[in-house]
């Protein structure tokens, strides 16, 4: 796999999300009922997209 430091990080912080009970969306698929705990990637803000 031949991944940039921004996305290996991001696959090692969803996979402790997941481990954690959360469940990873992205924000075109939101689904705040999906679970208990739900992280939303690049949610947009006022300002910039945050996770």
């Amino acid at each position: 796999m031949n991944q940039n430091p921004e996305q290996l990080a991001r696959d090692k912080i969803d996979a402790q999300l997941n481990a954690a009970g959360r469940v990873v969306q992205h924000k075109k698929q939101i689904n705040l009922r999906a679970a208990k705990g739900v992280a939303v990637c690049e949610y947009q803000t006022n300002i910039v997209p945050a996770d």
